[in-house]
């Protein structure tokens, strides 16, 4: 399916916002066995300096629909990558743990603000034929960050040899300047143009560029939503009888994204690698794999999501957490399989994801909510989301040596049970129709 230029030019610049959230997301996983020793920290308050972050994204997410809803996506995106900017070098000088944590907790905000604002902003400026593929260059581009995090990590690890941690946070400064100059090139959404400031005229002549082929239709549709909706709506009404349907939907998708254990994964992959008894050296290089892995894995979900659907690729994500998770926590055991091929299992988990969950996570929850309630919805979805990584990689470290891998990497796999089951009986499929359109179906 060809892609008007334009719309793929403002869509890329939106998703950097996500090559900063997989970025900062992360580079701690390089950083954070050194800030253990460096300030002397315990399992609990190691677990909340790297948590911090997500706890700073849980409030960026519950919040950012609000500054997106008033001030519109675009000045919101401006103001995701000056968080970024600060986070970065504020983490990367800081003198002792307190004062790290409110840089990564800054930056935590810009990561949830990101996965709130950036989505919608694409799905809403997108023709429906390419929404899908277009919202997933997001995800494409927060893969694509944690794989030069990764790398960059590994870089600086085996180049500097004192304080290399405070190098490898600091790097992000250099792609959150780029990503917010390049922010003041793009226009306003059309959509909360026209649902928030009646520009009906400003806003063809954006969607006239955008989606030339349906700008009439798209216009014709917006307004009768808009005239449905003549009530002023904010975030309590995602809980009415009329919309907490929709807003399960979103909960629910979000809620299984972080119990297949993902971020446990992203957050302490060297880690987990020792805990197999890989060296130290060699981990961290396996976490490049994890990379590669996800990036190409991402960009196999990018050309099937506007093809086959978002339906399907939940049931093949699905079966393939199933598989990789039980098989993860089977060579931990010490059952026959080698413990060696456990960067192949891991490796599996994580391409599973990225078809999967990571592809259409964020598509899915920027679709199914009416123009007028889309921020409230995207806050809503994305708080769960986060919430549920900030306690997983708070509690993963302690839990990880009190209980081991085994009963972790087990509940994840029965999670990802119930997620099929969810996925087979309540998941509507929200390909290739327009966001009004969408609108219309699950109301009915």
């Amino acid at each position: 399916m060809q892609v008007n230029k334009y719309v793929l030019f403002l869509s890329v610049v939106a998703a950097l916002g996500g090559f900063l959230f997989g970025f900062d997301t992360a580079v701690i996983s390089g950083a954070e066995r050194y800030i253990q020793q460096v300030w002397g920290l315990s399992d609990w308050s190691h677990g909340l300096a790297v948590a911090i972050a997500l706890y700073g994204t849980v409030i960026g997410a519950l919040f950012g629909g609000i500054p997106a809803d008033k001030y519109g996506r675009k000045k919101s995106l401006i103001w995701i990558g000056v968080l970024y900017f600060v986070s970065a070098l504020g983490s990367a000088v800081a003198p002792e743990v307190i004062s790290f944590m409110v840089f990564r907790f800054i930056g935590g905000l810009g990561v949830g603000a990101s996965s709130v604002v950036a989505p919608m902003y694409i799905s809403e400026i997108s023709p429906a034929k390419n929404r899908g593929q277009l919202v997933a260059l997001f995800q494409f581009n927060l893969v694509f960050g944690i794989l030069v995090a990764y790398f960059s990590n590994y870089l600086i690890d085996t180049a500097i040899e004192n304080d290399s941690w405070r190098w490898m946070l600091g790097m992000e400064a250099i792609p959150a300047l780029i990503y917010t100059l390049l922010v003041f090139r793009v226009p306003q959404s059309p959509r909360w143009l026209i649902s928030k400031k009646d520009a009906f005229a400003e806003a063809e002549r954006i969607l006239s560029k955008t989606d030339p082929d349906g700008v009439k239709e798209a216009i014709r549709l917006a307004l009768e939503e808009k005239e449905k909706n003549t009530l002023k709506v904010g975030f309590m009404a995602l809980f009415k009888t009329q919309y907490i349907h929709v807003t399960l939907l979103a909960v629910v998708i979000a809620l299984f994204n972080q119990l297949s254990g993902i971020n446990a994964i992203i957050y302490f992959a060297p880690r987990v690698f020792e805990m197999a008894g890989i060296s130290s050296e060699g981990a961290l290089l396996s976490t490049v794999g994890i990379g590669v892995i996800n990036l190409v894995a991402t960009m196999l979900g990018l050309f099937l999501i506007d093809r086959i659907g978002r339906k399907k690729l939940m049931y093949i994500g699905s079966v393939g957490y199933i598989i990789s998770l039980s098989l993860i926590a089977y060579s931990f055991s010490g059952g026959q399989i080698s413990v060696s091929l456990l960067p192949i299992f891991v490796f599996m988990f994580i391409a599973s994801h990225a078809v999967g969950q990571g592809a259409v996570i964020w598509v899915f929850i920027s679709e199914v909510f009416p123009n007028e309630l889309r921020a409230f919805g995207q806050s809503i979805g994305c708080f769960t989301h986060w919430i549920l990584a900030a306690l997983i990689a708070n509690i993963f470290p302690f839990f990880a040596n009190q209980f081991g891998a085994v009963p972790i990497f087990g509940f994840f796999a029965v999670m990802m049970v119930l997620q099929l089951i969810w996925v087979a009986l309540k998941m509507p499929e929200t390909k290739g129709r327009s966001l009004e359109e969408i609108q219309q179906d699950l109301s009915n």
